[in-house]
């Protein structure tokens, strides 16, 4: 199974529902992937650079986590996965680190991705979009890819109409919604939907 979680803007808890499903499903030995763009203000906090770039003359980097700590592949392999990656880019530029991206999902039968981009990559079996009411950030990628989500995930922030002044409530109002509440960000309900695709799978 190919399970991609993506979001609508950063730090809404994407890396949560990843380990929040991998803990649910640890029998599954999951291959964790978070993946990071950086460049053009992205990736950065308070105006500075995160640290996250690859070396100029490589188009991408690739580490892998061994160990359970803190960062976010840290915490994939805290919740249960068997391995964990991180991969860096530069903003729009996924494409060129495909060819490593399929080599990690030929070795592994059940593999979760932190991202919104790669679905134009790859087709997972299931991408879920976690999306909050009360934010009013959109990324370009997830405006651009919300149409192929199978699933929203929203955060129940109390509220019932959203804040965003520049997307279509038809790219969202049609699909199927889940409310979540941090931090039990995989509820039944969204496990009940893994689970049928699985079984489908």
């Amino acid at each position: 199974m190919l399970l991609v979680v993506g979001g609508q803007s950063r730090e809404l808890g994407k890396t949560a529902v990843v380990a929040g499903l991998i803990r649910r499903f640890r029998s599954l030995r999951w291959t964790a992937i978070k993946i990071t763009q950086y460049g053009a203000g992205v990736c950065a906090h308070d105006g500075n650079r995160c640290g996250c770039e690859a070396e100029p003359e490589h188009p991408f980097a690739l580490s892998e986590e061994y160990e359970p700590r803190r960062t976010d592949s840290g915490r994939f392999l805290a919740a249960g996965a068997e391995r964990s990656f991180w991969l860096r880019t530069p903003v729009r530029e996924l494409a060129r680190a495909s060819g490593t991206l399929e080599k990690i999902l030929a070795q592994s039968a059940h593999v979760i991705v932190e991202s919104n981009s790669v679905v134009e990559l790859i087709r997972p079996d299931l991408f879920l979009m976690l999306l909050d009411f009360t934010c009013q950030d959109f990324k370009p990628s997830s405006l651009r890819l919300i149409d192929r989500a199978d699933a929203l995930l929203m955060i129940d922030r109390g509220i019932n109409a959203p804040v965003w002044e520049h997307v279509s409530s038809g790219l969202w109002e049609g699909k199927p919604r889940f409310l979540v509440k941090p931090p039990n960000y995989v509820t039944a309900e969204v496990a009940g939907l893994v689970s049928s695709r699985l079984a489908a799978g």
